[in-house]
Formats: structure tokens, C-alpha cells, sequence
């Protein structure tokens, strides 16, 4: 799978939301700036290791092609089929990444798509973005081997009422949380402290569940919300990093949303040996490429596991920032040593986060877009999505990831970053 500096391998990177998978319907701008962030960075990092890329891009983001590293890039309008785009367009690459939510099993389509053309995935395999897609399965398969996980419980959708879910709740200790069962980030995440607040959520008019779709009903841990990122391959289970989460849960409505993180967390080394203690026990054979896991650091120090991400995730985009080399090395050389490409020094930190702002100038969206961005990425590198909004008169998101060897210096850059872009007429909202 090595590539050499003289054979050039075209690669189909495909990143869901950026890349039109939602091309039908309206979405939020920073599901777009968060997509459109891991699709650059991927696309740079595959580049510099000497493969010739092809993607595809979103009609409504195709002003933002300029800041990608692409070879072919193919914009897709709100009238073309994705999967069928998908097939026709990875049929000139030997190598595949994809990256797309576990969501209606999508991650599960486009890899068959990719396996059933015999292609080189270097993204996860079909066994385990089947696992990793449905959270009850993860929980089941932490039980067996023996892995700290909170008491799980499967909604299917025809029984998500009020009735069976007080039944079930008789069994668990209160706080819990109900998530959809194929859910991805903090994606409509319910958080209830008694039965009164469930029996409240269920009105005369029904749930603010989506009908047709299966939910888990899970005890809440408290403590704090990590991740450790993960590349499989040959050697086995390399720790990458491990990563704190800001997840913002807001009770009984459905605006739960993941808003960044940072990258290494302080206790590195003591966390990282308890994950690989843990790590041992778990069977994680079948899982090559780049994935994450989902855990607790609870207040007594020991660990939680809550799910697996089987596919890249947005923390990698903080990640490349502390690695001595290229992280995807480990995917297109699987024999080089982890520790060639970690930093177990632990010399950068990144802070990964969405912005939110909003214009004052004079300028049209056009010549914002065209002539006023490219500037402040210029001016500000570690902007990784550019400034986006949609229409005029509309707010503007971006994902940024800084690079300092401290905390502090890392907080320097944010301040930088917030100046230059008052500066440019724009204000942050959060």
C-alpha cells in the first residue's frame, strides 16, 4: 500500500455533508464548515504523501473550491443522485476514504459501494462501521468483553412513548439520557433528572422523537467527555490522541450539539494506560483505518465507554496540529512506528472550535466570498473552514484549530484571531 515518490495514486476522498450528501434538503451552515473542515485537511495530508485526489463538493459551498488541494473536483447540484455521482466518479481510483455519518446506514452504503468495485478502502471496513453504526450493538459488544459502559436500553420506534419508557426507567438511576440508536455527534440528545420532566416531554400533539427512528435510553455518567483517536492497522490499535469534547446538552429539547475540543489532554499518560489495559480485553482486530472512541473519565478517575466512531472525526483536525509527521502515515505505510509519527512529548496543543459571527461591512456576500476571505485566511492559517454563510444577511461560521505549544500560547492565537476579524468588519456571537 506504500506509495513512492514516483507512482502517482489517485484517491476518491468523499466527505458526506460537503460533498453533497445532503444536496436535497436545507442544513445547518456549521454542519457545512465542520465537514468542509475534515475534507480539507484530509485532502492536504493524503496530497503530501504523493496521491493524486478527486472529490466532490456541495453546489451551495462551490465558491470554497479554491482552498482545496484537489486534482478533480466535481460539484454536485440539488437534482443528482449522490450515491450514483459516488459510483461514477470512484471508478478511475485504486484508493478510497470516506468519511459520512453511521446515520440510515450511509457510512455502510458508500463503502459497499467502494468494496463491491474492489477498491483499496483506507477507511474503515464494513464489519466494523456495522458495529460502530448502532450504538445498542457497541454497548452489547463493551459487555461481553467485560468494558465499563452505562446501562443501555434499545427504543425501537414503535415504542417510544411515555408508558414504556417510565416502565424501563424503574431499572435505571436517574439522570439518563435518550439519543437515537444511530445517532452522530451530539446529534438530538434528551437529557432527563426525573419522571416528571419525561412525562412533560410527552404531549397531547406526540414526542419530539422522530417516528421512524430507533433511540437508546442510557444512564448518564458524569465526568468528563473524551475521545481517543485510533488508527488500526498491521501492528494493530496505535493511540493517536486522546482528546477532551465540548458537548453542550440542553435538556428537554432537541439543540444538543457538539462545539469542539482540545487536543492532548493534560493526563495523557496516565488515561492512555488505562485505555490500553482496556484495550486488551477488547477485540479490535477488524478495525483498520482511522476511527474514534467515545468515553468517560468519571469522577473517581476510572473510565466509561460510550460508543464508537467508526469512521475519521472532527478532532483529527486538531490532531494533525501535535503529530511529528503526517498521522496518515500509519494508513499508506501501515509498518512505520507509531512513535515516528505521535509526539509522546507532547511539544504542541490545539484547540479545535466553531465560530460563529456576524458581518457589519458594506461589502455583498460575493465580495466577501471572493475578495475578502482569501485574505483572512492568508492573514490567519489556522482559520481551517473559511468564514461561510449561505445567503446575504446571514450569519457566518467557520472551524478553526490552533497550533502553540501551550495552552497559553495556544489562547494568544484565538485572540489574534478574534482581532483580525474585527478588524474585517466581523463579530464573533460564540
Amino acid at each position: 500500500m506504500k506509495v513512492s515518490n514516483i507512482e502517482i495514486s489517485r484517491i476518491f476522498i468523499f466527505e458526506f455533508i460537503s460533498g453533497g450528501g445532503l444536496n436535497h434538503e436545507d442544513i445547518p451552515i456549521s454542519l457545512f464548515t465542520e465537514g468542509f473542515g475534515m475534507l480539507r485537511v484530509i485532502v492536504e495530508d493524503f496530497k503530501n504523501l504523493g496521491f493524486q485526489i478527486k472529490t466532490l463538493i456541495d453546489y451551495r459551498i462551490q465558491h470554497m473550491i479554491k482552498y482545496l488541494k484537489a486534482d478533480f473536483i466535481k460539484e454536485i447540484n440539488q437534482s443528482m443522485n449522490i450515491f450514483l455521482e459516488v459510483k461514477k466518479a470512484v471508478k478511475d481510483c485504486k484508493y478510497v476514504f470516506i468519511i459520512a455519518p453511521e446515520f440510515s446506514d450511509i457510512l455502510y452504503k458508500l463503502t459497499k459501494i467502494m468494496k463491491d468495485q474492489d477498491k483499496t478502502i483506507l477507511s474503515m471496513s464494513l464489519e466494523a462501521i456495522k458495529l460502530g453504526a448502532s450504538k445498542f450493538e457497541t454497548y452489547k459488544y463493551f459487555k461481553a468483553q467485560e468494558i465499563s459502559t452505562p446501562l443501555t436500553y434499545h427504543l425501537p420506534s414503535h415504542l417510544l412513548h411515555e408508558d414504556h419508557i417510565l416502565k424501563i426507567i424503574s431499572k435505571l438511576n436517574f439522570p439518563i439520557i435518550i439519543k437515537p440508536e444511530d445517532g452522530v455527534g451530539a446529534e438530538s440528545i434528551f437529557y432527563f433528572e426525573n419522571k416528571t420532566q419525561i412525562s412533560s416531554f410527552f404531549t397531547p400533539n406526540g414526542s419530539h422523537f422522530e417516528s421512524d427512528r430507533d433511540f437508546i435510553l442510557q444512564e448518564y455518567v458524569p465526568g468528563k467527555d473524551l475521545s481517543v483517536s485510533l488508527i488500526g492497522n498491521s501492528q494493530g490499535t496505535n493511540i493517536l490522541s486522546i482528546n477532551a469534547q465540548f458537548v453542550d446538552i440542553n435538556g428537554l429539547n432537541n439543540k444538543s450539539s457538539y462545539l469542539g475540543g482540545y487536543t492532548p489532554i493534560l493526563d495523557f499518560e496516565n488515561i492512555k494506560k488505562k485505555l490500553k489495559r482496556q484495550f486488551q480485553q477488547l477485540n479490535l482486530k477488524g478495525f483498520t483505518g482511522y476511527y474514534g472512541i467515545d468515553f468517560i473519565r468519571k469522577r473517581d478517575n476510572s473510565l466509561s465507554f460510550i460508543e464508537i466512531n467508526p469512521r475519521l472525526t472532527t478532532s483529527y483536525i486538531g490532531i494533525r496540529n501535535i503529530t511529528k509527521k503526517n498521522p496518515l502515515l500509519l494508513i499508506s505505510e501501515p509498518d512505520i512506528d507509531v512513535y515516528d509519527v505521535v509526539d509522546s512529548s507532547h511539544k504542541y496543543f490545539s484547540h479545535f472550535f466553531h465560530l460563529s459571527l456576524s458581518y457589519l461591512g458594506e461589502l455583498s456576500l460575493n465580495e466577501v466570498n471572493e475578495g475578502l476571505i482569501p485574505v483572512i485566511i492568508k492573514e490567519i492559517p489556522y482559520i481551517v473552514s473559511p468564514p461561510l454563510a449561505l445567503k446575504e444577511d446571514s450569519f457566518f461560521a467557520c472551524f478553526v484549530a490552533t497550533k502553540g505549544r501551550n495552552v497559553k500560547e495556544s489562547e494568544k492565537q484565538e485572540n489574534h484571531l478574534i482581532r483580525a476579524l474585527e478588524n474585517k468588519n466581523f463579530r464573533i456571537i460564540k
